[in-house]
């Protein structure tokens, strides 16, 4: 059996390479169909030869022949993250495909999907959020009032990774992923968005400079509505608010501390207090450290920014 898929697949990775822009077409697609669906396939095709050129078709003036390249791409990093990786060209590929202003919704939420999958291998952070094309191209899809939820949704994941690496955050910054992020929970509001976006913040609060930053958008306050019961967020959205408080604390000044304290409501300890009584595990243990300074404005032992 095998042996057959192999025979086959090799079949497909030579049309690639066909003069016929129909024949390449139709292996991209084949190839992305047993990609999606057999899993055995997917180390096949990536040993087979198929990598650069499919990373070339990144490039194709094909809308199809780019949607299907980049989701086989996808499908293929889920067990094959090295070798892809290792493919020459693929970042610069996926950068083109995300700033390219043709490029069809689909293939921008996949090569940002593909990001986050390889955002997954820790060595890989600080390679990919040194390509500031790549960061600056997410922030962007995040930015744009056009971009479907699904696309925004696999930008903020991607960002997410992005952000794990801490060197990364201060580039982040610099491109203006906070004055982005806050403005999509304030305009958009939609509860998985919501949850996505906070997860990128309390990340990038882990660093010193956010702080102006968070000052610039009023982005305090925003968590501390965010954490009020009555505005009905979501609990990994009230416990991604802690996160960034916290991280602001620990990160920044004694001013911004002190910011933090003034802004602070009775309605966002209760908050806090139910993450308390209510959250997970980690989130109980940063909501404690975060009630303890809030409350009593104590010098504690602060917990580390999650990495």
């Amino acid at each position: 059996m095998m042996e057959v898929k192999s025979r086959t697949i090799r079949s497909l990775v030579n049309k690639l390479s066909s003069v016929s822009e129909k024949s390449q077409i139709e292996s991209i697609c084949e190839l992305r169909l047993m990609s999606k669906h057999d899993p055995e396939s997917r180390s096949l095709i990536a040993e087979s030869g198929a990598l650069p050129i499919l990373t070339e078709t990144l490039f194709s003036s094909s809308e199809i022949a780019q949607e299907n390249a980049v989701a086989a791409l996808l499908n293929i990093s889920i067990s094959n993250r090295d070798l892809l990786m290792s493919t020459r060209g693929l970042l610069d590929a996926l950068s083109h495909l995300l700033r390219l202003p043709n490029a069809t919704p689909s293939s921008i939420q996949t090569a940002s999907a593909t990001l986050y999958s390889l955002l997954v291998v820790d060595q890989y952070r600080p390679i990919i959020g040194a390509k500031r094309d790549i960061v600056f191209a997410l922030i962007d899809i995040i930015k744009n009032h056009n971009s479907p939820p699904r696309s925004i949704k696999d930008a903020l994941k991607a960002l997410f990774g992005v952000s794990l690496y801490p060197l990364n955050r201060s580039t982040m910054i610099d491109l203006g992923v906070i004055p982005a992020l806050f403005a999509l929970i304030v305009k958009d509001g939609r509860i998985g968005i919501v949850e996505d976006a906070t997860a990128v913040i309390a990340q990038v609060a882990g660093c010193y400079e956010s702080g102006d930053e968070f000052k610039r958008v009023s982005g305090i306050g925003v968590l501390m509505d965010l954490l009020d019961l009555s505005t009905g967020c979501s609990s990994r959205t009230r416990e991604n608010s802690v996160s960034a408080l916290l991280n602001l604390i620990q990160s920044c000044d004694e001013i911004m501390t002190q910011e933090i304290k003034k802004a602070c409501s009775s309605a966002a300890l209760d908050g806090i207090s139910d993450i308390i009584e209510n959250g997970s595990i980690k989130a109980k243990s940063k909501a404690s450290s975060l009630l303890a300074i809030l409350d009593k404005g104590g010098n504690q032992d602060l917990y580390a920014v999650e990495e």
